[in-house]
């Protein structure tokens, strides 16, 4: 072999050992560097784009795709400690010729965080408001869709401002007096009895903790690596305090029971989609909203437990749309973005 067929192997053996070795150091050193670019990823691949939005001095973060149309635009909320970026998974099964928006809620990723801010659930809904009149979403009334704490400020503010809505979907929504006390309720219970109340479940801050609640919020058991578990926790992390102090905020007396105290004020046609095995929030909370809510159609989905988006992301796209196809004679499209 001669030496400038030698250099070729090397150059070309270089080229490829450089992304193979940068993919491994940040596996391995920076973990929660490697889930950021998994989103960006997977918002370029979707065709999802981030934007931002002011009202007076405060901040919204958000991703959309598609314009407005003759079908109503989606808005969806995310649950407590997450971000935008949880809906990537629907978005996936949801035709491109939707107009989609998924923002940041109140405090968290890109939107604004202020300790002078209102983080009760109707402080959340006002601000969503803000939101909504900011990018004039409300021209014409939209799908609103909410998840967890999401769902909780979902369905207040559909009773708040009934004429913005339309429809709405309510994926294990909290703010609800369940006539069964969940695996979590009963952990909170006897944390407060025991004054711990610095353990949150839902606050985790090592890899073992967010590996318990991967558990507690999954029916589905993944297999996450240590690494990816450190990396979920260091993402967190920095964001931990702020997390405890909306926790205490959305379980006061003033926000706890914020869907239960509203739900009777709801007068859009409703979608609910619960876990059977929700060891969160009980599955009871569905018969509550359908006992409260005229016009309530009801989704158990078996073999699943809180984390409805990310175990069943597939079903609750296609109930979404069957749901607005029933309601707004939408086209149920299911090319793949």
């Amino acid at each position: 072999m001669d030496l400038d067929m030698l250099n070729m192997f090397v150059i070309a053996g270089g080229t490829l050992a450089i992304p193979i070795l940068a993919f491994v150091a940040s596996f391995l050193l920076w973990p929660s560097a490697l889930i950021r670019i998994y989103y960006w990823y997977w918002r370029r691949a979707l065709g999802m784009q981030v934007r931002y939005a002011n009202y007076d001095d405060y901040q919204f973060c958000y991703s959309y795709r598609g314009r407005p149309g003759y079908r109503p635009s989606i808005l969806m909320l995310h649950g407590f400690s997450a971000h935008k970026d949880m809906w990537l998974s629907i978005v996936k099964f949801l035709p491109k010729n939707l107009h989609l928006i998924c923002v940041d809620m109140p405090g968290h990723e890109g939107t604004t965080r202020s300790d002078l801010d209102d983080y009760s659930i109707s402080g959340q809904a006002k601000r969503i408001h803000q939101f909504v009149e900011c990018i004039k979403l409300n021209k014409k009334p939209f799908h609103l869709v909410g998840t967890s704490m999401g769902g909780n400020v979902a369905g207040v503010y559909a009773a708040l401002y009934p004429e913005d809505i339309c429809s709405l979907t309510l994926i294990c929504p909290a703010g609800l007096l369940s006539t069964t006390d969940s695996k979590f309720i009963k952990q909170l219970r006897e944390l407060q009895e025991s004054k711990c109340i610095d353990r949150i479940p839902l606050i985790p801050s090592t890899p073992e903790e967010m590996a318990d609640m991967l558990k507690l919020c999954s029916y589905v058991r993944f297999k996450v690596p240590q690494q990816i578990l450190q990396g979920l926790v260091d993402v967190r992390i920095p964001h931990n305090e702020f997390y405890r102090k909306l926790f205490l905020e959305i379980v006061d007396e003033k926000s706890r029971n914020s869907l239960h105290e509203n739900m009777s004020k709801i007068k859009a046609p409703t979608q609910v989609i619960w876990g059977k095995q929700d060891q969160v929030l009980d599955v009871s909370g569905a018969s509550v909203l359908a006992g409260a809510i005229p016009d309530c159609h009801v989704y158990i989905l078996e073999n699943c437990g809180h984390s409805v988006v990310v175990e069943r992301p597939r079903k609750t796209a296609n109930l979404i749309l069957e749901f607005l196809a029933l309601l707004h004679g939408i086209d149920n499209n299911k090319k793949q973005a």
